[in-house]
């Protein structure tokens, strides 16, 4: 007669080939340590900005325009380091970044809601899911005589813009989440008793946030283009935003200041998405299984 089989001998034997399977589908990210996977992020974007510097340095070197008009990298980079060193350019970009989170955070709140009722009802799509494609085509410059009209030379007038660009962003990116879960997961949440707003926190928001996510990042992009336009068209004494140093260096042809300002701007987006909206996306992806377009 065969030999028994020891019922724990063989559960370990499944368990190590399950996790050598498991393997298989794990990343080769995973494998490294913390120091190559931060070099393995970081040496593309740093070659990015060396081509960048060395096509501009190029473009100076030709003159095709004057010094005076287009400026090389260096002289902009050491304008831009003495503005940060006498908190010219701190002062400016804490007033920038002030007006942006306050109008984010308004257009995240009023997005959600309006997000949440266009996906609910029927007669709410049919009415306002066009309307709310339309407002996000809207150039958001198209809003400033309108705005600066209800509000004046004011904050208000640039937060007014600020919502009206990223809020139809959030919520459309809130339907668009919602419309593409799987029947299967709502009817399971059904039959384990998820109704009315435990439905929605538990099973529909949990399931759209892949949706949700983009709609939030593309929701930022629009707000900050607005805020910078806002800044052009809406100076306020006494208190400087980067918009408003473009603006002067404009007004006084200062390339060097322009371009500086420019950059700032460029980084500060870059900042922001990199700590903030990048984290979240691939969290978001690794949490719900879905695919690496990489690894293809």
């Amino acid at each position: 007669m065969p030999e028994a089989t020891d019922p724990a001998a063989a559960s370990d034997v499944l368990d190590r080939d399950l996790a050598g399977l498991d393997t298989l589908d794990t990343p080769l990210e995973a494998h490294l340590d913390r120091a190559a996977r931060l070099w393995q992020a970081t040496w593309p974007k740093l070659l990015a900005v060396a081509l960048a510097l060395a096509v501009w340095q190029l473009i100076a070197w030709l003159e095709l325009k004057p010094s005076y008009v287009l400026p090389g990298p260096g002289p902009v980079l050491s304008r831009l380091a003495e503005d940060v060193a006498d908190g010219t350019l701190l002062s400016a970009t804490w007033t920038t970044m002030r007006r942006a989170l306050v109008g984010f955070g308004l257009a995240l709140v009023l997005g959600v809601l309006l997000g949440l009722a266009v996906a609910r009802s029927r007669l709410l799509r049919s009415a306002v899911g066009a309307m709310l494609t339309g407002l996000q085509t809207m150039p958001s410059i198209a809003w400033f005589p309108l705005a600066i009209l209800l509000f004046q030379l004011s904050e208000g007038a640039i937060l007014f813009v600020v919502v009206l660009g990223a809020a139809p962003a959030i919520a459309n990116g809130l339907i668009h989440g919602i419309d593409h879960i799987p029947p299967l997961l709502l009817r399971a949440g059904k039959v384990l008793g998820a109704r009315g707003v435990d439905a929605y926190r538990f099973v529909v928001l949990p399931a759209a946030l892949p949706g949700f996510t983009a709609g939030l990042k593309q929701g930022w992009a629009f707000a900050w283009r607005s805020l910078m336009a806002g800044e052009l068209l809406v100076i306020i004494a006494a208190r400087p935003s980067l918009g408003a140093q473009l603006q002067l260096s404009r007004e006084i042809s200062d390339a060097t200041g322009l371009l500086a300002g420019m950059l700032a701007i460029l980084v500060v987006g870059i900042v922001v998405d990199g700590l903030c909206f990048g984290p979240l996306e691939r969290s978001v992806r690794r949490r719900w299984g879905l695919v690496d377009g990489r690894r293809f």
